[in-house]
């Protein structure tokens, strides 16, 4: 079989660019470009042509335009002939409403500029289709239909069922979807695929053009972006143009030694160098990994700089109004701004204007999003994308400097893109239902085309059929209903209830509603914490709010019981659920980096593995310096744990015995052993089992020894997946997830004639409808999708089962080992259980104290052995 997704490898030339193009637009198009981009090159002739196409660029490479310019040419084309009809030729769709209105300020610009120049208006239609948009606006599109439509993939899915709006959209002829890195690994994006097959079964054939960002395997991304045909992937030409602006990154750190500095130091000199990176350039954009961090930063900067930073910085992140994020974007843009500090919320291609330099605190966890990030400044097409990377500490030193090596050689660490979600599905039959009677195999089969369902299953296609035309009767006692007709004999579907639409349309997404959760002790309000740190939390499980240190019991609702616990230490971080997980292939790539060290550590003197750092990455002296100590600490007093072996170290603080392995595989496979193996532990010692995680490992502790060995030898590949679902069961992160995937099946609607649903109805409402439907069958649809985006979106049960199939065929060696004092790799991992209870001065004497203990240790082996 001939393959369909193929590399355009060789781009057009300017003249065969030039033929395509309308006089008027060929003449708009030289008065403000000097020459085509290598995007333009590569796409705008497919894209004239009809081809699907992926378009993967740097921020700043002329996508958009490469996307829209073939469309505007057709367009005035079709206007100067009088054939322009009041229909919409082009959909876009992004991930953003704030993107959405810079496309529309950025269409519209060159239209009026393409009308001076024809000397007339060519009556080209642009407009916004979102939950933003008034009546009165979606009206005035009824009578006159945008040629160009720019919208999100819940309101796409909206107007597709919108008995009027969606007679307009018979005849698109493009598709765009930009920035599809940020819809595809995600349930908007399973959305969004179904959508667009909904699309194309009521426009026939359209080309459909992806834009995206640095995004790895290109080639699946493809196959996402059109879906299949007849069991086979759909034609589709990918334009890589990656690598084509020049790139200057670097890795500092603000003192030489990161061990023996105080933390007074550290913050006086980090605020010294992030102050001088500042006021050496004009327009400054740094990126925290959480939102506090973000408004700390801010604070700070003020604080010592006062003289420097008042009305001229900003922060941006999702807890800000969006008038306060909308002001900050339009200040950035007018050059008001000398700094803005964000979390994670200005890594899209929202037009923020001019920015000379991105300085990220902390890793950003990925190679794609590092690119992402640094790829905000120098944002137009020649200009240098300037990057800084600050680091604290020494774990965070040795994987910024491995991913800044990714970056530049092109690694890019590959995105999870979920699969046979049957709560999006469910909520897509209904939406189908409403709009026409359609067969069932006729609607099997449209679901199979898109990459997302393509390997669904009859069986569960045909249980969420029986649900949803409510052929469970026991479901109708928690008032969830019939919501669609099916007739067996004649194997039809159509919609059932005259509110079925209104229905639909209230209850449409998959962004659930997250809320806060009220802390007690009893009836007394301690206070808040957010639902995904509760998700982190198990029965037993310590945390510090408000200073003081609680033990979770239980929750109900929106509401968390807790003691007062003095005794033992936190046990999870409060950080924990803002914190970006490492991704797989760049573990990998660290753990790789730690084997070629240990090699040349067992053979070559100092010199030689200094050299070996030098160039193998892209370090100043300091950094080498600090590296090579590092790993000579650990060498010489433990073992190098890398890519090939697996290291777990045993020692007791005179209360606790600790086991910490060493496994640096990310926190999403970290997440999945450890519970496997603390699952393991607390059925051979029948006791509940302390532990915590990182991405550089976790380890699990108890009063009393544990049998780590024996619990090794049990864990197995093939039944890992069984393992995790005893382990999940009645756990919180199972309940919320569950909640969300109920509401998005639409067995719990948010709204009901006009009235919202509180969360924590919601919550209480899907604890009785799960054991309902384990009543009917514990693998029912949306209970085993709540298991799986918790064991594959939200865990990485995949990857997990890799490595332990790399213990069983012994292609990963497992190293056990006991201590007296913790090695130098775990001090990270350690930390991240008592975070809480010790100060950030605290942590720091522990980490010079622990240092020096060890580098004594290895004296006086040394001394032994002579």
């Amino acid at each position: 079989m001939r393959n369909k997704i193929t590399f355009k490898r060789k781009p057009n030339t300017k003249e065969e660019v030039d033929k395509i193009l309308n006089p008027v637009v060929k003449k708009w198009f030289y008065s403000r470009f000097k020459e085509y981009s290598l995007p333009q090159l590569f796409g705008v002739s497919e894209i004239n042509s009809r081809n699907n196409v992926i378009i993967s660029a740097p921020t700043g490479a002329t996508k958009t335009l490469t996307a829209f310019l073939s469309i505007i040419n057709n367009l005035v084309d079709l206007a100067n002939k009088g054939l322009l009809e009041d229909i919409t030729y082009c959909v876009y769709v992004s991930p953003l409403k704030a993107l959405n209105e810079d496309i529309r300020v950025n269409l519209l610009r060159p239209l009026e500029e393409i009308n001076a120049i024809a000397g007339r208006d060519l009556g080209i239609r642009v407009a916004v289709r979102t939950g933003d948009t008034s009546t009165s606006e979606r009206s005035s599109m009824l009578r006159k239909p945008p040629h160009i439509l720019i919208t999100t993939p819940e309101s796409l899915a909206i107007v597709l069922s919108t008995i009027k709006f969606k007679e307009t959209l018979r005849n698109v002829q493009w598709l765009i979807i930009d920035e599809i890195h940020a819809l595809a690994d995600n349930k908007r994006g399973t959305h969004l695929s179904l959508s667009v097959e909904r699309l194309r079964r009521l426009a026939n054939d359209f080309c459909t053009v992806g834009l995206s960002a640095t995004v790895a395997p290109l080639e699946e991304v493809a196959k996402f972006l059109v879906g299949y045909d007849n069991d086979e992937p759909r034609r589709c030409r990918i334009i890589d143009v990656q690598f084509v602006k020049k790139m200057d990154l670097r890795v500092l750190s603000p003192v030489p030694d990161l061990i023996n500095t105080t933390h007074e130091a550290m913050q006086e000199a980090m605020y010294e160098l992030i102050d001088g990176l500042i006021q050496e350039h004009r327009t400054t954009l740094i990126f925290t990994n959480t939102r506090s961090a973000t408004e700390r930063v801010v604070n700070h900067l003020k604080e010592r700089f006062p003289s420097r930073y008042d009305e001229n910085i900003g922060a941006h992140h999702g807890s800000l109004s969006k008038s306060v994020r909308h002001n900050i974007e339009e200040r950035l843009r007018k050059g008001e701004l000398k700094v803005v500090v964000s979390s994670t919320s200005l890594e899209l291609g929202i037009d923020i204007g001019y920015i000379d330099l991105v300085i990220l605190l902390g890793s950003p966890k990925s190679v794609a999003r590092a690119l992402q990030r640094v790829g905000r400044s120098g944002h137009r097409l020649h200009d240098v994308t300037k990057g800084r990377i600050i680091v604290l500490d020494r774990d965070d030193l040795v994987e910024n400097a491995v991913l800044l090596k990714s970056a530049v050689e092109r690694k890019i660490d590959r995105i999870h893109i979920p699969t046979n979600a049957t709560d999006v599905l469910a909520q897509h039959i209904f939406g189908i239902a409403i709009n026409e009677r359609i067969h069932i195999d006729e609607l099997y089969s449209m679901i199979r085309n898109s990459y997302s369902y393509h390997t669904l299953d009859r069986a569960v296609f045909m249980e969420l059929i029986n649900y949803l035309a409510g052929r469970f009767a026991s479901l109708e006692e928690r008032h969830i209903y019939a919501k669609i007709w099916y007739d067996e004999e004649t194997g039809m579907i159509g919609r059932r209830g005259r509110l079925a639409r209104m229905l639909y349309m209230t209850n449409i997404g998959t962004i659930p509603d997250e809320s806060f959760i009220e802390v007690k002790i009893g009836s007394q309000p301690i206070g808040k914490i957010d639902e995904a740190f509760l998700e982190r939390l198990k029965r037993g499980d310590v945390f510090v709010l408000g200073g003081e240190k609680y033990e979770f019991l239980y929750s109900r609702g929106m509401t968390a019981q807790v003691k007062a616990s003095v005794y033992k230490p936190p046990t999870i971080p409060s950080w924990i659920s803002e914190m970006l997980p490492l991704s797989f292939d760049l573990a990998m790539e660290i753990g790789r980096f730690r084997r070629l060290i240990n090699e040349h550590l067992e053979s070559e003197p100092e010199e030689d593995v200094l050299n070996f750092i030098n160039e193998y990455l892209y370090l100043d002296e300091n950094s080498a310096r600090a590296i090579y100590n590092y790993f000579r600490e650990q060498y010489d007093y433990s073992i190098i744990p890398h890519d090939r072996r697996i290291v777990i170290e045993n020692y007791y603080d005179d209360k606790a015995h600790y086991y910490i392995f060493h496994t640096l595989f990310g926190r999403r496979v970290n997440d999945v052993l450890s519970r496997a193996i603390a699952y393991i532990l607390s059925r051979i010692h029948n006791m509940d089992i302390e532990m915590a995680i990182t991405d550089n490992g976790f380890y699990v502790s108890s009063l009393k020894k544990l049998q780590v060995e024996r619990a090794m030898k049990i864990l197995r590949a093939d039944k890992l997946e069984m393992l995790l679902r005893l382990a999940l069961e009645r756990t919180e992160v199972l309940r919320r997830r569950f909640r969300h995937c109920a509401t998005r099946a639409l067995m719990i609607l948010r709204n009901y004639k006009g009235r919202s649903k509180r969360v924590g109805r919601q919550q209480v409402s899907s604890q009785i409808l799960y054991n309902a439907l384990k009543r009917i069958n514990p693998d029912f649809a949306i209970i085993k999708e709540a298991r799986r985006e918790v064991l594959e979106d939200l865990m990485d049960i995949k990857n997990a089962e890799l490595v332990v199939r790399m213990i069983e065929e012994k292609k990963m060696e497992v190293k056990f080992t006991s201590l007296t004092i913790p090695s130098p790799f775990s001090f990270g991992i350690l930390l991240s259980g008592k975070s809480d209870i010790l100060k950030i001065e605290d942590r720091i004497e522990f980490l010079k104290r622990m240092q020096a203990m060890i580098l004594q240790k290895i004296q006086l082996d040394k001394a032994r052995r002579k």
